[in-house]
Parts: C-alpha cells; sequence; structure tokens
C-alpha cells in the first residue's frame, strides 16, 4: 500500500431485520473483522440499522389509517437511530479503537425534526469516530414516501479519506443528475452508492457514475431473506404470509474510474466485498474528462446548492 491506495470493502449483510442493537452488534462486529483485513474504508447498506421498511409493498401500505401499517410505523421508530441519544456511541468507539473510516446507512429519528418523523440518513464517521456527516435522503422513493420524510441538503458534502475525496449518496438519489453534480463540484473521486438489495439496482448505474465522474464507485447493497425475519416482529405471522422468499439479494459492486468491473455484482452472498484502489487511475482517467474541471463550463452552466439543515421551527430566547 502506497499513499495513492487506499483499501475499501463494502458490507453486504443482513441487519437483525428491525432490531436497532442487535444490528448495531452486527455493524461493530463487521468493523473490527474489516480492521483485522486492512480495511480503511467500510460501507453498509442503506437503511441498514434496523433495516429497510420491506413491509409496505406487501401489506397494502398505502391504505389509509390501517392498524397495521400504523403498528409497524410506531415499531419502525422505536427501533430507529436518535443519534442525540447517543445510539451509535459503540460504533463510533470501535471506529476509534480501529482507526477505519465507516459510511453507514441507518433510519434516523432526529431530534431537530420533531423526534417523531424518520429519515433515511447516510452517516459519515471519520477514523477518529467522529461523525463528520449526516446526509438525509433527498426524496424518498415511491412507496418509501409512507414511511420516511424528504431529507436536506445539509448532507451533500464530501471528506478527505486518504489520497481520496469520498462523496456518498442514498439508492435513487444517484439517479438524480444535480445531486451527483454537486458532489463532482467538490471534488468527489471515489463515490459510494447505497442500496437495500437488488443487482438491478447497481448493475448498470455503478458503471455509469464511474465513467460520468472518473471516479471509482463502490455500490453496497443488502440483504434479506423471509426465513431472517425476527418472530418478535409485530404482524410476524401476517408477514410470514405475504412477504416474498428473497427481499434483498444484494448486488454489491465496485467499478474503477474507466468503468471496468473490479468486483462484478455479488448477489445472495453475505460478505465483505473488498478491493485495493489507486488514485493515479482517476489522475489517469481525468485526463480527457473531467466534468467539473477543464471539460466544465461554469460560464455557461452553474450549480446552487442549499446545504441549510431544514428545521421547522427556530427558537429565539
Amino acid at each position: 500500500m502506497t499513499a495513492d491506495t487506499l483499501r475499501i470493502a463494502g458490507a453486504q449483510m443482513a441487519p437483525v431485520w428491525l432490531d436497532r442493537n442487535r444490528t448495531l452488534a452486527k455493524v461493530i462486529s463487521a468493523i473490527h473483522g474489516a480492521a483485522d483485513d486492512g480495511v480503511q474504508l467500510l460501507v453498509f447498506p442503506e437503511a441498514f440499522v434496523p433495516g429497510y421498511p420491506w413491509w409496505i409493498e406487501w401489506t397494502d401500505g398505502a391504505r389509509f389509517d390501517a392498524a397495521v401499517q400504523k403498528s409497524l410505523h410506531a415499531h419502525y421508530l422505536d427501533q430507529a437511530v436518535q443519534i442525540e441519544a447517543g445510539h451509535l456511541d459503540e460504533v463510533c468507539a470501535a471506529i476509534r479503537d480501529r482507526s477505519i473510516t465507516v459510511v453507514l446507512g441507518v433510519i434516523e429519528r432526529p431530534l431537530d425534526r420533531g423526534g417523531h418523523s424518520v429519515y433515511a440518513s447516510l452517516v459519515t464517521i471519520d477514523a477518529a469516530g467522529t461523525i463528520v456527516n449526516v446526509h438525509r435522503k433527498l426524496m424518498p422513493t415511491y412507496e418509501e414516501r409512507l414511511s420516511w420524510a424528504p431529507g436536506d441538503g445539509h448532507g451533500l458534502r464530501t471528506h478527505r479519506v486518504g489520497a481520496f475525496t469520498l462523496g456518498a449518496l442514498n439508492c435513487w438519489e444517484n439517479w438524480m443528475p444535480l445531486a451527483r453534480a454537486s458532489l463532482y463540484g467538490q471534488g468527489e473521486d471515489l463515490h459510494v452508492a447505497i442500496w437495500p438489495g437488488s443487482v438491478r439496482n447497481t448493475e448498470d448505474i455503478t458503471r455509469f457514475m464511474a465513467r460520468e465522474g472518473r471516479s471509482y464507485v463502490m455500490s453496497v447493497s443488502g440483504l434479506l431473506r423471509r426465513d431472517q425475519v425476527p418472530e418478535h416482529t409485530p404482524h410476524f405471522a401476517l408477514l410470514q404470509r405475504v412477504l416474498p422468499e428473497v427481499m434483498g439479494e444484494g448486488g454489491s459492486c465496485i467499478a474503477g474510474p474507466d468503468a471496468q468491473w473490479i468486483v462484478a455484482p455479488v448477489a445472495h452472498e453475505e460478505r465483505l466485498i473488498t478491493a485495493d484502489i489507486d488514485h493515479t487511475r482517476v489522475r489517469e482517467e481525468r485526463q480527457n474528462f473531467d466534468a467539473m474541471g477543464h471539460y466544465g463550463r461554469p460560464d455557461v452552466l452553474q450549480l446552487e446548492v442549499n446545504r441549510e439543515r431544514q428545521r421547522g421551527v427556530r427558537l429565539r430566547d
């Protein structure tokens, strides 16, 4: 390993679905395992803690005032991550102990929006164990809007990890050209895309973003089978009857800045996908295209990004 290289890994795993504490224990175990393998950047799937709201699609989630939906939603809030309450403190301690940078997908229940709505948030924790960014997904996708609130631009930020400038987006945010451009404009050359778990989501866009950004791109997807749903989950019998056998199949992968596969999509397998990446390859591929550099036209096209954290109430005492 040199100053230009970085060992990265994606944790393609199943959560202990809708169980925050037991899933956080899996996160900490994965951190130690990855650090033992020399990993410097470890990434987890979207909504990994406590899990993706798979029930919505198969339990008539849009039915208004339905008791099942209210019950499952209340349980989801109970199991969500409240950073202000210290729910990630043990994760941060493990990260600090092992000097590894982590990007973690969580369902966040923030107090600055009242504490009763949840967001698909992407938490970046540096190797010192400090939370340096919390990006709330800009727009939940389709049925996700029955559970998650829309986020804001506060987390559209990049961070240095070794020789690289790291940026990250949740799921279909990666299809938003302006969201991608906001990170390109901040020097991103290592992009992380996190997903709930589907090869069809990752197999095309991962290489496309690598080609567009002339960057390394790692997509990290989750796993979940029906037989992994814990028996203590509310409406367990109903869920066992209506959920498909496989909900999250993975699809984690890594593409280089030439858009060629370093690790092709991996399905139905719980494992770390790992690669040693070299920043020299970014500089080589930027020779003929650099979206926000020599190929940019800021005199013609500019992007304005509002990174203010949105709050419903501002109190002055």
